[in-house]
């Protein structure tokens, strides 16, 4: 495992914030551009917007001598600029730099979703895509195999998709604008919600929350306010998984900001969840996935001197009870024994660093 170089990952913060900021700014289609019609001998200023298709859609926006309405059209043409700026970076992120960029259409859904403001309702992105994030954070190189998917997975907290008092657009919309085949996928348990959706290829969007309580809500999938008509599944152990979150940057087109879980505790949960996958369909290739990237992620967070955030997310993960200690050994024991050692050896620095007593159980994983 290689670490990124310097230069590359000053360009990737860069990337980052700037990209942030261009979420923060814009309501306008950065495809789109701003033209200025005369109408009777005054200035009106419209906006055409890119369909996909020769015929673009005009919208009407203000007089050109409203002095606000005119201030924002030129900080829109400093927002294209930069995008294209960005685009720059990441091409240089991606051809020269040596970082994998996202899969394209795994790209376009998590920008569409991120415009509509998934994010900024507080969700998290997880699964693969997330994890194809990680070379940026981690300063690393990350095998291009390990990041191959068909679905994108969003997680989001009850109380707060309850409590935030805004929402996302209809899913089925946002989700149509980038593929208009796909379609809601009946909930197994017969509930009239859906927590997932899926195109004519297959390739699946689904929604997660954690489990509230006791097990009863498992097969009942969960009403999310925030989410524009989307359920979501509650799963056990999420909770775990979605604390504490960080935002990064998705390599695709002129760079997407997207918040994901902390990558220490990505690779704990992905250990317990590999313990469970038996009980799943196809279950024996997700969980060699999910070894495969937890793996990757313990040798590279003692690569690059984050052992201590291992072992804070494996405490905290091992203190939650013997179910969890149980699954967690479980995924341990499914790791090639030259992974185990470099788990091993982070978890022994990161307690020490951490000023804890290294647990008697680590030495012989």
């Amino acid at each position: 495992m290689k670490q990124i170089d310097l230069m590359y990952q000053t360009m990737l913060a860069e990337l980052g914030q700037r990209s942030l900021d261009a979420a923060f700014t814009s309501d306008f289609n950065q495809d789109g551009r701003f033209v200025r019609v005369t109408v009777k001998r005054r200035g009106y200023w419209y906006f055409d917007e890119p369909t996909g298709e020769p015929r673009q859609v005009r919208r009407y926006v203000g007089p050109a001598d409203d002095d606000e309405i005119t201030g924002r059209v030129t900080e829109f043409q400093q927002l294209k600029d930069d995008l294209r700026a960005r685009r720059r970076l990441v091409s240089t992120l991606t051809r020269e730099g040596g970082i994998k960029a996202a899969e394209k259409f795994s790209g376009d859904i998590v920008e569409a979703l991120a415009a509509a403001g998934i994010f900024r309702l507080r969700a998290i992105l997880i699964g693969t895509v997330a994890f194809s994030t990680y070379s940026g954070i981690l300063g690393v190189r990350l095998p291009s195999a390990a990041m191959q998917t068909g679905d994108a997975d969003f997680a989001q907290d009850f109380a707060i998709s309850t409590e935030v008092g805004d929402s996302l657009p209809p899913i089925v919309e946002l989700l149509k604008s980038v593929d208009e085949t796909f379609r809601p996928v009946p909930h197994r348990s017969g509930a009239a919600a859906s927590s997932a959706f899926v195109n004519r290829n297959g390739y699946r969007v689904e929604f997660l929350t954690s489990n509230r309580g006791s097990d009863d809500h498992i097969d009942q999938p969960a009403i999310m306010p925030a989410l524009g008509g989307a359920a979501a599944d509650p799963l056990r152990f999420l909770d775990f998984l979605t604390r504490d979150p960080v935002r990064t940057i998705l390599l695709h087109k002129s760079g997407v900001s997207v918040v994901v879980p902390d990558p220490a505790r990505y690779a704990v949960h992905k250990l317990i969840v590999a313990s469970r996958r038996h009980m799943e369909p196809l279950g024996s290739m997700k969980q060699e996935k999910d070894v495969q990237q937890a793996s990757l992620l313990f040798e590279a967070l003692g690569l690059t001197r984050r052992a201590s955030d291992l072992a804070l997310a494996w405490s905290e993960a091992s203190g939650r009870g013997a179910a969890w200690r149980e699954a967690i050994n479980t995924g341990v024991n499914m790791m090639a024994a030259k992974a185990r050692a470099k788990l091993s050896s982070a978890l022994i620095t990161g307690f020490n660093e951490i000023g804890e007593k290294v647990p008697e159980d680590i030495a012989s994983i």
